[in-house]
């Protein structure tokens, strides 16, 4: 099993920045991908971004342009460089880790963490 820990989030003014950072430690191997994904009251948890292992990117189309999601593969660690924030971007952030162990894989979670953009 990962664990996954995430820091970064807080209140912030609309069109400020936030960073978000989520390291992983303990079973740590053949990670697939990690991402971050928010989920608001009432609504289904949706995807932001995700970063493959081979480095390549995918991400929601309403960040496009101002969310970057990056990996240091040392440090076990992802980010997401929240540029741009808009009042919709508020929400509570949850990283995640795809992985495989033998046959099996899994995903685990974060614990979230809030992000609220003020208008």
């Amino acid at each position: 099993q990962v664990q996954l820990v995430e820091s970064g989030g807080g209140l912030v003014q609309a069109g400020g920045s936030l960073r978000l950072s989520c390291a992983a430690s303990g079973s740590i191997f053949n990670i697939n991908a990690m991402g971050w994904f928010r989920q608001t009251p009432g609504k289904q948890r949706e995807l932001v971004a995700v970063v493959i292992s081979d480095g390549s990117t995918n991400y929601a189309d309403s960040v496009k342009g101002r969310f970057t999601i990056s990996r240091d593969n040392a440090k076990n660690t992802v980010y997401l460089q929240m540029n741009s924030l808009k009042p919709e971007d508020t929400s509570v952030y949850y990283c995640n880790v795809d992985y495989c162990s033998g046959l099996t894989c899994f995903r685990d979670w974060g614990q979230g963490t809030q992000v609220t953009v003020s208008s």
